[in-house]
């Protein structure tokens, strides 16, 4: 893991570059146990999950903060802060961290130029983003963003059952799915198919929904010397407090922290 030290000193060099292109609370939830591997403690990842929305607000936050929170607990590969606090999106801050989680955030936050270059900077040095849900309908006036996230939400029109493909079954964020699975979401089609741009990890099958087309749905990508994992699932507080879910998250920040390996 990268030690906070060095982390800032990379920050601060990667800060110019990504100003150079940057433009412009407690519901209890009970978690299902899974059974992990544990994580010897002086390698766990630093995590920040940030859940400010504003748009949409899903009923879903606190199911979503309660896993983070469990799996970092019962794997020990992680520890996690949350937080609303947009402050906390700077250099000096994202320097604590080694994973910065947007979580069900929507909307055009109220994210200064400071913060969006302090983001851009901190992935571009190393740091992992991960990105729920709608995680692709926030910032969207932002095309660094856009492309950091890999896309931009367009619709959901799709609430109800669909079976979704994985693509990748060696990735830690998909291992144990399996070739596919079922569930009930709310799928989301995107402003333009990210497949070109990043390495697509799970996708809808559209005749389980009654429809055509290539519907990725979560993927990974390098940014710098970053690694970027979105995943368009967990609308449903139910969704969160499904193992095979659970799995995917706990894959994806171990795999955003460098933690374990893997190609995109």
């Amino acid at each position: 893991m990268t030690h906070p030290l060095s982390r800032r000193e990379a920050l601060a060099a990667s800060l110019l570059l990504a100003l150079a292109g940057c433009t412009r609370p407690g519901e209890r939830v009970v978690i299902p146990v899974v059974p992990l591997t544990r994580t010897p403690t002086s390698s766990q990842a630093r995590v920040l999950v940030v859940t400010a929305t504003a748009g949409f607000r899903h009923d879903s936050i606190p199911a979503a903060v309660a896993t983070f929170r469990s799996l970092g607990e019962r794997s020990a590969a992680f520890t996690v802060t949350t937080t609303e606090d947009l402050a906390l999106i700077s250099a000096q801050g994202l320097a604590q961290y080694d994973v910065l989680v947007f979580c069900l955030t929507s909307g055009e936050l109220p994210l200064a130029a400071e913060g969006r270059a302090a983001l851009l900077g901190f992935v571009a040095a190393g740091g992992g983003f991960l990105g729920f849900h709608s995680a692709t309908d926030t910032l969207s006036r932002w095309a660094e963003y856009g492309t950091l996230i890999g896309a931009f939400f367009r619709e959901h029109p799709w609430v109800q059952p669909g079976r979704v493909i994985v693509e990748d079954t060696g990735h830690p964020a998909t291992e144990g799915l399996g070739e596919s699975f079922t569930l009930r979401e709310e799928f989301y089609t995107f402003r333009d198919n990210p497949r070109p741009r990043v390495h697509v990890l799970l996708r809808l099958d559209a005749t389980s929904v009654g429809a055509s087309g290539d519907y990725p749905l979560a993927w990974c990508r390098q940014q710098g010397a970053g690694r970027v994992y979105y995943n368009a699932l967990g609308h449903f507080a139910e969704t969160w407090a499904d193992p095979r879910f659970q799995r995917q998250v706990l894959g994806a920040v171990r795999w955003a922290a460098g933690q374990v390996g893997h190609p995109c």
